[in-house]
């Protein structure tokens, strides 16, 4: 799903990027950007984030940052979305992976991807998919965790033909809620993941959907 589709697709009616890149000098002058804000989250958190501190990082002129991004919620929202993007393709590697066999397999790969985030992706623990800085009341009930839900949910269906009604897909977006929650909890109390935590979070995410499957 491109960045632009992630980021209109969001329940508040989020900014959308000012110019789309279409060429591959552009494609990376936002990544650039992007990569730029996500290191300044990851090291002052998305509060103190400004268009200027994006703009000195990434070694580009204020007015390139507002070529592509009318404010900086547009630009924590893009980052949110590039968050979002990256987390459904762990996602759908996770399902669609051999070695999982059934989906506790793949529900556990899918966990498994989603601390990996926290660990590899700058201003992932502070950021993640961005409902935190929603400023306005949602026009949906739609959530960045409902798209990660509603895609495990398509992909575990197509694969192993696990019921694809409305209290599955409820049952999804509760388990990634706890996820979510845990996981951050786990690296609020360690730099790398409190095991403890990651342990019980697993569990209780596969005991949710168990008692929706099994």
């Amino acid at each position: 799903m491109p960045l632009t589709d992630l980021i209109e697709a969001k329940p508040s009616g989020s900014a959308q990027l000012r110019n789309e890149p279409v060429q591959a000098r552009s494609t990376a002058r936002l990544t650039a950007l992007l990569d730029a804000a996500a290191a300044a989250v990851h090291e002052l958190g998305y509060e103190r984030l400004t268009t200027a501190m994006v703009a000195e990082r990434a070694g580009a002129s204020i007015g390139t940052v507002y070529r592509y991004f009318p404010d900086r919620i547009a630009v924590l929202q893009a980052l949110a979305g590039r968050n979002l993007e990256r987390v459904l393709s762990g996602v759908t590697a996770s399902v669609t992976d051999p070695a999982a066999t059934n989906w506790r397999d793949a529900v556990s790969s899918a966990f498994d991807g989603y601390v990996d985030a926290f660990r590899t992706e700058p201003g992932f623990g502070s950021l993640r998919s961005g409902d935190v800085i929603d400023l306005r009341p949602a026009s949906s009930p739609t959530t960045f965790n409902s798209h990660i839900a509603d895609t495990m949910v398509a992909l575990l269906a197509e694969r192993f033909g696990i019921d694809n009604s409305d209290p599955t897909r409820f049952a999804f977006e509760t388990a990634i809620e706890v996820m979510d929650a845990l996981v951050a909890r786990a690296f609020a109390r360690d730099a790398n993941g409190d095991p403890r935590i990651l342990a019980n979070g697993r569990e209780l995410v596969i005991s949710v959907i168990a008692g929706q499957l099994d």
